[in-house]
């Protein structure tokens, strides 16, 4: 009984003390609710599978990108490393990486994940709904 205890104890001490949470803050949440038309000619680019524009909204901006015919995707500009240090991602000549300028992580735009550190966490993405005319991007 008394090595039953111990052990718990211990097991409870070593997941206590190996689990840390991260101090790194994420990115500012900022009310997001638009609706763009990829028929407008600002938007044109949004027209093609693997097309992006940039839109203004959320904390550094927001990347549209156009993954599939049916499927578009937002991203927050706001890179999610050294959020305190307010970087911006962009999209590189690829069209489906963008890069923070910053601390120089990459990001896939096809789902917002890392590609290249230092950065840790994927962009922040927001929801989108296609109705096959308007798209709207909200969070």
């Amino acid at each position: 009984m008394r090595t039953l205890f111990f052990t718990l104890l211990l097991g409870a001490a070593v997941c206590l003390f190996s689990c840390k949470k991260s101090n790194e803050p994420y990115v500012p949440y900022v009310r997001v609710n638009f609706t763009i038309s990829p028929s407008d000619p600002q938007f044109n680019k949004l027209n093609v599978p693997g097309g992006w524009v940039y839109v203004t909204g959320g904390s550094r901006g927001i990347i549209v990108y156009r993954k599939s015919n049916d499927e578009f995707l937002a991203f927050d500009r706001h890179c999610p490393f050294q959020v305190a240090d307010f970087c911006r991602v962009s999209v590189n000549n690829t069209q489906i990486m963008a890069k923070d300028t910053c601390c120089g992580s990459e990001f896939v735009l096809t789902d917002g994940s890392v590609a290249k550190g230092p950065a840790n966490r994927p962009l922040l993405q927001y929801q989108t709904g296609w109705d096959g005319f308007n798209l709207q991007v909200f969070n």
